[in-house]
């Protein structure tokens, strides 16, 4: 037991669930208050929940590979509904120790059950959904879950997480409530404890769900002064897991220790949070002062036992003498002596039971009070909360009444415009009848229907020309046309044929060009891409050592007159230099990159220069005169850049290419426009 009381703890967990963590903190020196923040209350319905645990016992192959408990709550809620034992078959998965007890306390413990909890081999071991996912896929491998029917108990809501991984593993989940938690209100004499704390006595809180931290804020803005909010969130507050602790961060609390799951690590951290105060001496004499006490009391009682019997005189002397022989240790002054027995206490005594009649008279009128006060705030709440609702109801029906009357307006312009458009289909009608009128009146006329026929033909000539780029064609089109325009008499007919004779001699004029020879050439080049040597393929001659034959030294000495050996070593050295130079191969490369060009590269370099061909082929059909020179520049270039300009193949090649260039300005047709202008001159009246 120790020595003295450090703090207060004030669990918030609901109510009859921590009778051994109070246990524990009241021989740890602490006192506690129970404040609970959530109710465990039935649920609405319990057939579910009935029809789920009556499936335990069915047939074999329907029974379930797995049920689930999410809180001890949930097991003791369930074992109640149980007709039977709980079968053996049947595994059971729980999240932490608080569970397992629940379960032992109903009778399924292992190794009779199969209990699949999160392992507690680890330092820090974890108790929430996502361990017990993990021990309950150890338990059944990676795809042992999947086709099998598993059963979650739980409370009304909570978190999705576990049923979620489980379906994606296969497994056939099915979700049934034991039990709702619901928002307690404390009573007067706890809030009235709260607020003794808030003003300066040392305690903590001890939050064990993030629903709980959420209903305290509530609460508190309900009951506490905003000074005192400022005090809650400063005074520390135990978690026992890192969930709890974010919603507690965000609900503004700044001192926040997590302590783990279990009733024994929660009074670690109580006991870290409050180291005790009292030294090693001060208990040693406090201890020593408790038995003194126990001696003395044990005196007393035996003098009084043997006063019993003598008078009064004698035994406030004996008192007095036993008094002064009993040792008192740590004691300085001695007891008072007892006092005389006397008849009057016990009148006095009965004379002051009205008074106390009256002082629970007005403490249960005060409790009534409280009562009633408490009562009409929750009642003056409902009443706010039903005002905001019918507030609220007649927005929405104000903004569904202000739609309807949109609805309404737009219906109307649409029909406004729906009598516009009828009124323009007829317009449109009128319209097309005087065109047709117009149209067989212009019929009619013998002039119109000839320049219309002429410049139907010129148009087709026109786009024939662009096409196919036939010549003949379109003079044939052109002479045609000038036919048909001989036998019409008129000033502007004579424009018509004027312009047609011009566009007849530009197209007489104009040099025939062998398409088809040039197309030849340059699918004959691209053939050949393949073959061509690239520069840093291009063969190199082994050097051979050359050197000329040395003369007589004797006979040269001797027409020269010089010394023999000046001679021998003349020919000598001038014998080496020649060998060295022959060994020596020099060539220019103007590019220094096509060296660096690898085998690789070279691939793609080849089929660049293929496909710039290719683009040049499909621009001389079509006879675009800039998109073929520029592709066939680019041709040129790169095989002056990356291949063996001394071979003869790439000679040949560019020679091609070159040949389909110079013949590229012949490529450009004339056009028709002359004669077009002239005849939608004429249509138009000029």
């Amino acid at each position: 037991m120790a020595s003295e009381r450090r703090a207060t703890l004030v669990i918030t967990r609901p109510g009859g669930h921590s009778s051994g963590l109070i246990a524990q903190l009241h021989g740890a020196g602490f006192d506690t208050l129970e404040f609970p923040l959530i109710d465990i209350a039935p649920v609405a319905d319990e057939a579910p929940l009935r029809a789920a645990l009556d499936e335990l016992y069915g047939p074999h192959t329907l029974r379930y590979a797995l049920v689930v408990f999410v809180s001890p709550n949930a097991i003791d809620k369930s074992f109640i509904k149980l007709d039977a034992r709980w079968p053996v078959e049947v595994p059971v998965a729980v999240v932490g120790p608080g569970s397992i007890a629940a379960l032992a306390r109903n009778g399924v413990r292992e190794p009779t059950y199969t209990v699949i909890s999160p392992s507690t081999e680890h330092a820090d071991p974890r108790f929430d959904s996502e361990a017990l996912y993990t021990a309950i896929e150890a338990h059944f491998g990676e795809a042992g879950l999947e086709g099998k029917r598993v059963l979650i108990v739980r409370g009304d809501g909570g978190r999705e997480w576990l049923a979620e991984r489980m379906t994606e593993a296969g497994a056939g989940v099915e979700k049934v409530a034991a039990y709702r938690r619901v928002l307690p209100e404390p009573s007067m004499q706890k809030w009235e404890r709260i607020h003794a704390l808030l003003a300066g006595e040392s305690h903590a809180w001890l939050l064990t769900s993030s629903e709980g931290v959420r209903n305290l804020d509530e609460l508190a803005r309900e009951h506490l002064t905003a000074d005192e909010i400022a005090r809650l969130k400063r005074a520390p507050i135990v978690c026992p897991h890192p969930r709890i602790t974010e919603a507690a961060r965000q609900s503004g609390f700044d001192t926040i220790t997590v302590s783990g799951a279990g009733d024994e690590r929660i009074v670690e951290s109580i006991d870290a949070l409050f180291p005790r105060a009292a030294a090693a001496s001060a208990h040693a004499s406090a201890t020593a002062d408790a038995k003194a006490n126990a001696a003395s009391s044990a005196a007393e009682t035996q003098s009084a036992t043997a006063l019993a019997h003598q008078p009064a005189q004698s035994r406030m002397t004996d008192s007095n003498d036993s008094k002064k022989d009993s040792p008192q240790p740590n004691v300085t002054s001695s007891l008072p002596p007892n006092k005389p027995f006397t008849p009057y206490e016990q009148q006095e005594k009965r004379r002051g039971s009205p008074g106390m009649a009256l002082l629970w008279l007005v403490i249960v009128i005060l409790a009534v009070a409280a009562g009633a006060f408490v009562l009409n705030r929750k009642f003056d709440r409902n009443n706010q909360q039903l005002a905001q609702q019918v507030a609220q109801a007649d927005a929405q029906n104000a903004e569904l009444r202000a739609k309807s009357d949109q609805a309404a307006s737009a219906t109307a312009a649409l029909n406004t415009q729906l009598i516009q458009l009828q009124g323009k289909l007829s317009d449109a009608e009128a319209h097309s009848q005087a065109l047709q009128q117009q149209y067989q009146d212009l019929a009619s006329n013998r002039d119109d229907w000839t320049i219309a026929e002429v410049e139907q033909i010129l148009s087709s000539a026109s786009q024939q020309l662009q096409l196919t780029g036939n010549v003949q064609l379109a003079l044939f089109a052109l002479q045609s046309a000038d036919e048909r325009l001989a036998a019409t008499n008129g000033p502007q007919v004579v424009v018509i044929r004027k312009a047609i004779a011009s566009d007849i001699d530009k197209l007489k004029s104009t040099p025939s060009t062998d398409l088809t020879g040039l197309a030849i050439k340059l699918d004959t080049a691209i053939e050949q891409i393949d073959q061509l040597p690239l520069m840093g393929e291009a063969p190199i001659a082994q050097p051979r050592a050359q050197a000329a034959q040395p003369a007589d030294s004797a006979s040269i000495a001797a027409a020269t007159g010089e010394p023999r050996w000046k001679v021998l070593w003349r020919q000598i050295t001038s014998g080496i230099g020649q060998q060295l130079s022959s060994l020596v191969s020099v060539r220019r490369i103007d590019n220094a990159d096509a060296m660096l060009t690898s085998p690789d590269q070279g691939y793609f370099v080849r089929e660049n220069v293929k496909l710039r061909l290719l683009s040049a082929r499909l621009s001389l059909l079509s006879r675009s005169e800039p998109t073929l020179k520029s592709d066939l520049q680019a041709a040129d270039a790169a095989l002056g850049r990356y291949f063996d300009p001394s071979s003869k193949k790439v000679q040949a090649v560019r020679d091609l290419v070159k040949q389909v260039d110079s013949a590229s300005p012949a490529v450009s047709l004339p056009n028709l426009n002359a004669s077009l202008a002239a005849v939608h001159q004429f249509k138009r009246g000029g």
